[in-house]
């Protein structure tokens, strides 16, 4: 039976609009080089519901696209062809001309990062774009229903690699303005401040609140005695260590949980709660089965040909492709 339930993300859509969000992650990160250009025209021209990427800030304040706060030494290549050092240089301290000398177009050889994303086909000389460029390779597709999920990239353990989460959700807003995508964008991140900035800045633009309550990067840090410093002063032991409660009091529209975090409780919490859940990061078809069967709104994927095959089985209507060259 084909699925009936709306991702509303906060607004509400034409009833043509598709009714389960598949989110290119980083464009089409298993296919090509991410946050690129060559990255979104691959998720374009396949189909996807919505291009999520991730969003920085120069130091001439332009808004790019870009993962990590410094430059990743597994990505990024400076002029004389050599991958940069680790750390590599903050986004922050580079002008747009400073960063656009940089080839991010192919992965290091033997690292872990190219094992893991075998597939993905290099791109020599592919530049970091900026959110502009990539609103320009939309428009050039002829895609008028596509959604933009931009993820702001700052931490408060790492104050000085970024602008303030303030300077930095005004920086993100701003583009989005400019570009004319407020009305079909939603606004992501783990470090919570820059949401809470974004509502107060621009309450139209639906804000996501991402979620990891395991491991070294946990956001969630619950049953600790201090709140987390992720999460703009709410603490999840407050809600009872109800994620989804703690996201509604964020005055986030959707929830986006690591996909190994969700439970089916957690899931019909939300739902009753009216969150709309869209899970990250999946690649592999038996879990985008098994999460589209417990009852998803959406899915993040570095893959998003393998997503809509999964979805085609389970009669989902798929996004119409744009085919489009960078």
């Amino acid at each position: 039976m084909r699925r009936s339930v709306i991702v509303a993300l906060g607004i509400v859509l034409p009833l043509t609009a598709q009714a389960f969000d598949l989110q290119g992650h980083r464009g089409a990160r298993g296919l090509m080089p991410e946050n690129t250009l060559p990255a979104f025209a691959a998720a374009l021209s396949a189909g996807v519901t919505t291009l999520e990427f991730d969003a920085g800030v120069t130091k001439d304040g332009q808004v790019v696209i870009a993962h990590d706060r410094t430059l990743n030494p597994n990505v990024a290549r400076g002029a004389d062809g050599a991958y940069v050092a680790d750390p590599g240089p903050a986004i922050r301290s580079l002008t747009l001309a400073e960063l656009k000398a940089y080839d991010v177009g192919e992965l290091r050889a033997g690292s872990n990062y190219a094992r893991q994303f075998a597939t993905q086909k290099p791109v020599p000389g592919t530049r970091i774009p900026t959110l502009a460029e990539v609103v320009a390779l939309v428009r050039k597709s002829g895609n008028t229903e596509v959604r933009f999920n931009v993820e702001t990239k700052l931490s408060p353990l790492a104050a000085g690699e970024t602008l303030d989460p303030e300077a930095f959700a005004q920086a993100v807003v701003g583009a989005m303005k400019a570009e004319g995508i407020a009305e079909r964008s939603t606004i992501q991140s783990f470090d919570w401040r820059t949401l809470k900035a974004a509502q107060r800045l621009a309450p139209e633009i639906p804000t996501v609140c991402l979620t990891l309550a395991r491991g070294a990067n946990d956001n969630v840090q619950a049953g600790r005695p201090d709140a987390s410093p992720w999460l703009a002063g709410l603490d999840v032991d407050d809600f009872g260590g109800s994620v989804p409660k703690l996201v509604k009091a964020a005055g986030c529209a959707v929830w986006s949980p690591f996909f190994r975090d969700l439970t089916a409780a957690a899931l019909a919490e939300a739902k009753s709660l009216g969150l709309p859940v869209v899970v990250w990061t999946i690649n592999d078809p038996a879990d985008m089965a098994r999460l589209i069967d417990m009852g998803v709104d959406g899915i993040i994927t570095d893959y998003p040909d393998r997503l809509r095959t999964v979805a085609a089985e389970k009669n989902i209507a798929l996004p119409t492709p744009t085919p489009v060259e960078p």
